[in-house]
């Protein structure tokens, strides 16, 4: 028997949990000063565009029109981007990592929480990497979030499996 399983599509585990995290990418900019910025940039632009225009250099107007339209684009990747989550639930005879990326693909990945270890290395830059490691698998998790916040999540996911593992048998 494979100790992980990875499917394209699975569903979120049901019945008691002992860990249940969800992980998503931070965005700091919200939909209105997402509004906010795109107006000035706009104000900006129609500016420059119409002085170029009273200087008889009207081509650059479009190029004023083209920016906007790239700036528009690359904040449309990063809001779509942050869609892309992850979860980690650990119920009492499984851990269940699920990925769903930005397009709503879902990756899952089961493994057996008693064989399971979590382990942090660090970088000498001081980035930190978390990883789920049984039978000579490993997996890397909350990648989203900070080195800090990292720490944390590692500390109550390894609390979460102690207790677990402790727990008695039914």
């Amino acid at each position: 028997m494979l100790s992980a399983m990875i499917e394209e599509q699975d569903t979120p585990l049901n019945g008691p949990l002992h860990f249940n995290a969800l992980v998503r990418p931070h965005r700091s900019l919200s939909k209105r000063g997402f509004l906010i910025v795109m107006g000035i940039l706009v104000a900006i632009n129609f500016g420059a565009g119409a002085a170029f225009i009273a200087l008889g250099a009207w081509p650059v107007f479009f190029y004023c029109g083209l920016d906007l339209a790239l700036v528009w684009w690359a904040f449309r990747a990063n809001y779509r981007a942050a869609a892309a989550h992850e979860t980690v639930q650990v119920s009492d005879d499984l851990l269940l990592l699920r990925r769903v990326d930005q397009y709503g693909r879902v990756r899952a990945i089961r493994l057996q929480p008693y064989w399971l270890r979590v382990d942090m290395e660090e970088e000498p830059d001081g980035a930190t990497h978390l990883y789920l490691r049984s039978h000579g698998k490993s997996y890397e998790v909350a990648r989203e979030l900070s080195p800090k916040e990292r720490m944390s999540f590692a500390y109550a996911l390894r609390l979460a499996l102690i207790e677990m593992k402790s727990k008695p048998l039914a």
